[in-house]
């Protein structure tokens, strides 16, 4: 399989509704290479429903999205082939090692050198000795890290992570800050639904405020983030 590769990502107009109900709502901004933006807004303001569309697990129902050049619609797998995804759901197989789920999903992706990818994977997930354990004995935390190679052990130029830091202790949260700022200098494009206003301004380049499906503001000054979004969410803008 030839892989697509792209170097932005843009939504016009895009708007997604489950039934009458409207998710997401004529939603337009553009997504570039080496850059990390935060989605960010309350329960229920789409921030999950934008990460499944860009993942292409869910077509708008108006408006298009664009990876690059790519004519939408079009790529299918190979355009799947180079995005890594992160949901609330891990995807892990509970009865298999860590080690076992790492090497089923590196096969999916068709990875190369298999063993040494996963054996990086486990590495930088600090779980080496316990590799071989069933991920049902791990803690939250520690099946999110594995989850987040998972994500990542197949080198996607499109990275999407719904709430990364659920789980993670500081040590474990800083550690992926500095992944992600690495894979920002590789160019890949990251885009992280989450709540932590004040950890995440640390690290990303822009920040999209979602509130009721619609975007309300995108924040380039890391400073006034929360600020911001206390003023478009709570009311006073």
């Amino acid at each position: 399989m030839t892989l697509l590769d792209f170097d932005c990502v843009t939504l016009s107009n895009v708007s997604h509704a489950y039934g009458r109900r409207y998710a997401l709502k004529q939603v337009s901004l553009t997504c570039k290479s080496g850059e990390i933006l935060g989605v960010f807004g309350p329960n229920g303001a789409g921030k999950s429903t934008f990460l499944t569309l860009l993942s292409t697990l869910l077509d708008p129902s108006s408006g298009e999205i664009r990876y690059g050049e790519v004519a939408p619609g079009v790529p299918g797998a190979a355009l799947r082939a180079r995005i890594g995804l992160l949901g609330h759901d891990l995807h892990l197989y509970p009865e298999l090692s860590a080690r076992e789920n790492l090497e089923f999903f590196a096969r999916l992706y068709g990875v190369n050198d298999l063993y040494q990818t996963v054996d990086s994977a486990l590495k930088r997930s600090g779980i080496v000795d316990r590799g071989h354990e069933p991920i049902s004995k791990f803690s939250r935390g520690m099946r999110q890290r594995v989850a987040i190679e998972r994500a990542l052990m197949h080198r996607p130029r499109l990275v999407l992570l719904d709430e990364p830091f659920t789980g993670l202790d500081d040590v474990a949260m800083r550690s992926l800050s500095v992944r992600l700022r690495e894979l920002r200098l590789d160019g890949v494009i990251i885009v992280i639904a989450t709540h932590d206003l004040d950890f995440s301004a640390g690290f990303i380049d822009r920040a999209a405020i979602l509130k009721s499906g619609k975007l309300v503001t995108i924040e380039t000054a890391a400073n006034k983030l929360r600020s911001s979004y206390e003023a478009h969410i709570y009311g006073g803008a």
